[in-house]
């Protein structure tokens, strides 16, 4: 054993096990004590240090209203709450500052020690639990594997734990492939732990592999591997039994409930101490006022399921799970109305549930249910499961003071403003966005003044949305759609799409006056923010100011209207025409969705026009006088990745439309808007952790599919890969040569329209006139067969966009 100082990866671990700055005795497992400045790792089985993404990026408050100080006692310290300073470096760098960062990993008085081989300890579970908290601190699950049993007693001889991704998925013969398979998650990792009992009955480790051949997992996303939400419920109901010691948790006869109600939760909470779950079974009412006179609940393995005459027709029948347990516990009304257990059966005739797997169990799903609720009904927070997790998980980050007025006197609009506020109202936002930027300096926020002094326009960002922006700024989004709901105050955002086509918000705006003086402020002060870079494409509405600011602050910025925002307009100036028919709102939405030729554009828009006699139509003439800014079909030379799906399939302003009434108070939807972008957030997580655990289904072993999925994240993979199995259907028709150039004519099967190609042998250089991957990022299928024609089996780097990437944040 060396000294900490002695190894970075030994420093690593020493200073995760500091709970909560607090120094503290190591504890072997047989209890004695080891040195402070030691740190007990197996030298000749030295494990890796799990790959440490840059928090530094993502600062800043999730939620910034909401505010959860959980106990100690029901806080998994490994899902980071983070309160101080927390900077990590980068992988390369092994020294890690993780100061106020605890991991709830021992005991009553234990610490943690690592697995190595000789440890021994006094049973099966305990060796589960230590090599499952040794698999959260690296960063990967773990699973049970082999195990041997005594054909004598039946005792377990020796066990094999498992990195989750050992061995590989078993090739099924289904004939057609599904269309939705599973990922896949198995990459033959060998790493695991074996463990043998002894002849004095504990269990000593016999063999430790350490060595992994995948990444590892970050410290923000460990709490969603499988085996360490295992570990938390453990851990969980350790801590309520440690708070409890005295509590009496066995039934006995004559014991005595309040209601009956009290004596279901009191028997479930036994019943998930033990491992079984609990069924409602014979009930007998009174006949004068239909009360509960006696109640037995059973367990959910009782009796036996009764034989259906239709079950020769079922092609897939459920599992048994009834298979005749007489463990019951029956309760009596007595005369002072409260209910007495008057019989109680404890033995069982089946093996019970071990603590990992309690949770899954479907008496206890409910009981953890009705926990949450009257949590939520005591506390008032109405805060649900997912939402606090998000809170606890939230990060603050070491930022500096910006060092600036947020209050705008130069820019001071030379008049009134156009809208009015509440009393009181302005008062409020001042304040509110004071203690934010108080909380988090790296919050940022401007207001710009009118001619009399008072409040016209708010501006702000926190720090997550300014990291959002410098990974996926390059297309942004001006909502203003909010303007269409009659009695709204007037709300604005700056939206983007991230690696996952999931939408994130990179700014937000309370504007009270929407002159050209104000986006124009808006537009610059947004620019500031972002540390003055500027968006490749930028997306707004119809409206003629807007068009004239962007023009003035972003001249360089490809400006064009977004057809999601003009499409949600046309339906609010037509909504007379829904009446009279209803196929209207579908041919709309195919002339403004659905056409990326001109000619198909235009024959689509005249036979609409025809169809529902609209040529007259001053709104439809309007706009139809400047669709090169917003039709499809015209603007697929810019990149705009499809940022219309994310807009089509998420309406970001109607899920914040019944708190942006005017007539309301402006701080609930301030706290509810963090909320919304809280779910993003927490969505994305989501995303990255599925795509750290699973690999889409490839449709062939094609090495080109195989260098798409390692690069890709999966909903960019998916898009790549049916285009590739698109190009499999593409004919080449022609090609014709002059020099290093080659222009191919391709069709698909049994299509007419042709598709031109153009490839440079030199430089490998690609081209389709679809121009699918200038608008998307993406290759095209009719692209794709070209360069397979060429023999060019890899993608080249070149077509490869990073902000599609699992690297986009790095």
């Amino acid at each position: 054993m060396g000294q900490a100082s002695q190894s970075p990866k030994s420093s690593f671990v020493e200073q995760i096990l500091v709970v909560n700055g607090d120094e503290r005795e190591y504890q072997s497992p047989n209890g004695s004590s080891v040195d402070k400045s030691q740190v007990v790792i197996d030298s000749e089985h030295d494990f890796e240090t799990p790959s440490v993404s840059s928090f530094d990026k993502s600062q800043g408050e999730i939620d910034g209203e909401a505010s959860l100080t959980p106990d100690d006692s029901s806080v998994n310290k490994f899902d980071m709450e983070v309160v101080g300073e927390f900077e990590c470096q980068s992988p390369d760098s092994v020294s890690v500052d993780v100061s106020g960062v605890g991991i709830n990993v021992k005991g009553e008085n234990d610490e943690y020690v690592a697995p190595k081989v000789g440890m021994e300890f006094e049973s099966e579970e305990d060796a589960y639990k230590c090599y499952s908290i040794y698999a959260v601190i690296e960063g990967f699950s773990i699973r049970k594997d082999f195990v041997n049993k005594s054909r004598i007693s039946g005792a377990v001889v020796s066990r094999r734990y498992t990195c989750y991704r050992q061995g590989y998925r078993p090739a099924k013969h289904t004939g057609n492939m599904r269309k939705s398979s599973r990922q896949e998650t198995r990459t033959g990792c060998l790493a695991h732990m074996t463990i043998a009992r002894q002849p004095n009955g504990k269990f000593r480790v016999t063999h430790f592999e350490t060595k992994h051949n995948h990444e590892f997992v970050t410290p923000s996303t460990a709490h969603m591997l499988p085996s360490q939400k295992r570990l938390d419920f453990v851990q969980a109901v350790e801590a309520d039994l440690a708070n409890h010691p005295g509590m009496d948790v066995v039934p006995k006869l004559g014991m005595g409930f309040d209601s009956e109600d009290h004596a279901y939760k009191f028997y479930n909470t036994y019943a998930g101490q033990i491992g079984f779950s609990v069924r409602k079974d014979y009930v007998n009412r009174s006949k004068i006022d239909g009360a509960v006179a006696s109640r037995r609940f059973t367990c959910f393995r009782e009796g036996f399921r009764q034989k259906d005459k239709r079950d020769s027709n079922v092609k897939r029948p459920r599992k048994e799970t009834r298979i005749g347990c007489l463990a019951q516990l029956v309760i009596s009304r007595q005369p002072d109305g409260k209910y007495r257990v008057t019989h109680f059966e404890e033995k069982h005739n089946h093996e019970l549930v071990a603590a990992c797997r309690v949770r899954m169990l479907r008496s206890q799903k409910r009981l953890a249910v009705a926990q949450v609720t009257d949590d939520n009904l005591v506390s008032g927070s109405k805060i649900q499961p997912k939402s606090a997790i998000e809170l606890l998980c939230r990060t603050v980050g070491d930022c500096k003071d910006l060092g600036y007025d947020p209050i705008d006197y130069k820019s001071k609009l030379p008049f009134r403003r156009m809208r009015e506020m509440k009393e009181g109202e302005a008062e409020r936002i001042r304040l509110y966005f004071q203690s934010k930027h108080l909380k988090n300096p790296s919050f940022f926020y401007a207001i710009q003044l009118d001619a009399d002094g008072q409040i016209a326009n708010v501006f702000w960002a926190d720090a997550k949305m300014v990291v959002d922006y410098s990974d996926f700024g390059d297309v942004v989004c001006f909502d203003t759609t909010c303007r269409l709901y009659r009695d709204c105050r007037l709300f604005a955002s700056f939206i983007g799409v991230n690696h996952h086509k999931q939408m994130v918000i990179f700014g937000a705006a309370l504007l009270y006056d929407v002159t050209v003086e104000s986006f124009k402020w808006l537009f610059q002060t947004f620019i500031q923010a972002m540390s003055g870079k500027k968006p490749k494409t930028f997306l707004t509405d119809d409206e003629a100011t807007m068009t004239e600011a962007v023009g003035s602050v972003l001249p360089e910025t490809h400006h064009r209207m977004c057809a999601w925002h003009v499409y949600q307009n046309g339906l609010k100036q037509l909504s007379d025409l829904f009446v009279g028919s209803g196929s209207f709102v579908n041919d709309l939405s195919c002339c403004f969705f659905d056409h990326e030729e001109e000619e198909d554009f235009i024959n689509a828009w005249k036979a609409m026009l025809d169809a529902y006699g609209l040529w007259e139509n001053e709104w439809l003439c309007e706009i139809f006088e400047c669709r090169e800014k917003w039709a499809v079909a015209y603007g697929r030379h810019n990149f705009c990745a499809d940022i219309k799906s994310a807009l089509l399939r998420e309406n970001f302003t109607a899920n914040l439309k019944k708190y942006l009434k005017s007539d309301l108070d402006v701080l609930p939807f301030l706290k509810h808007l963090g909320k919304v972008v809280n779910d993003w957030h927490y969505k994305e997580l989501e995303a990255n952790y599925d795509m750290s655990q699973r690999m889409p289904r490839l449709m062939g072993d094609v090495i080109l599919l195989k260098q798409a999925r390692d690069t890709y994240t999966p909903e960019i993979f998916e898009l790549f890969q049916l285009e590739y199995e698109t190009c499999l259907n593409i004919l080449v028709n022609q090609c014709t040569e002059n020099g290093s150039l080659f222009e191919y004519k391709l069709s698909i099967y049994g299509q007419l329209r042709e598709y031109t190609v153009t490839f440079n042998s030199a430089d490998e250089n690609v081209s389709c006139n679809c121009m699918k991957f200038e608008f998307m990022g993406v290759l095209c299928s009719h692209a794709l067969k070209v360069l397979d024609y060429r023999n060019i089996k890899l993608l080249p780097t070149k077509y490869i966009l990073k902000r599609w990437t699992k690297d986009a944040r790095v």
